[in-house]
Order: structure tokens, then sequence, then C-alpha cells
């Protein structure tokens, strides 16, 4: 007798759409949650570098070498659940981080029926100055004043 798998469908999941005033709102607390998974990524590779370093030393290693790599792998597991829990937290949001190092996030919206990213940067005085479609490329920015009148989108601060 042969049984039928049911094979699994992906599921569909619903995300939030912000609205720029929202988002505004959000951003001290997103700016907090962005430096805390930049600096975790920073310790990732500051301590992946220093493993590095203790592994690829010559010779036998010495009782001093063996406590240090185990110190390095440890906090460098620490860091990494660490950053993982930022990653979380800002994702349990349904804004999502495209790059730790340079502080960027995408926090989603509607815009002509279309779904669009308000581009969040951490380093730029006003941090959500920027959008872009979904099927824009990566680096296209739109000055946010672009979306204002869009369906679902308030730009009133």
């Amino acid at each position: 007798m042969k049984r039928h798998h049911r094979e699994s469908k992906p599921q569909e999941r619903t995300i939030r759409l912000w609205t720029h005033s929202e988002a505004l709102a959000a951003a001290p607390y997103v700016t907090s949650v962005l430096r805390s998974l930049r600096e975790n990524r920073l310790d990732v590779l500051k301590y992946k570098s220093e493993r590095q370093k203790l592994e690829q030393k010559p010779g036998r290693p010495k009782r001093d070498d063996i406590l240090a790599l185990a110190d390095v792998v440890q906090e460098g597991e620490r860091a990494e659940e660490r950053f993982q829990e930022a990653l979380e937290e800002l994702q349990s949001l349904d804004i999502y981080c495209l790059d730790p190092l340079n502080g960027l996030a995408l926090v989603p919206f509607v815009n002509e029926k279309q779904l669009a990213w308000f581009v969040f940067d951490l380093f730029d005085s006003e941090p959500l100055q920027s959008w872009r479609y979904h099927t824009d490329s990566p680096d296209t920015r739109r000055p946010v004043h672009e979306a204002e009148g869009a369906a679902g989108v308030s730009l009133i601060a």
C-alpha cells in the first residue's frame, strides 16, 4: 500500500505594511536595534579573525593559545546569538536588514499598488528619506516625497 505524501506548499505570509509616519515614529527603536545588529556583526567578524589567527599559528599550540582559542570561539558564538536575537527582533516588526554593517534596513509599504520599501539608513541624518520598489535594483533610491499621495502611505509626520 502506497502512502501519499503531501508536498508542503510554500506558506503564504502576510507582512505588515507601514506608513511613512509610522516608520518615522518607530525610527528611534529601529535605530537602536540596527546599532545592536551592527555592533554584534562587527564582534562576530572580530572573533572570527582572532580565531583564524590563533588556528594558523605555526607549531604545536601552547596551553595559553588553546585557552585563548576556546574563549574566542565562545565569545564568537555569543556574539552570533546576540546578532540573531536582534535580527529576529527587527523581523518581528516586518522590517528587514539589508546590510548590518552599513546600517541599512527595508521597511515595507505600498505605492501605486506595488510593494515598495522605505530604505532606513542608520548613518543618515534623516534615516527615512528614500525608498524603492521591490522590483528596483538594490541601489535604487527615490526621494520619499515622490511617494506622496500613494495608496496606504501617509507622509504627514
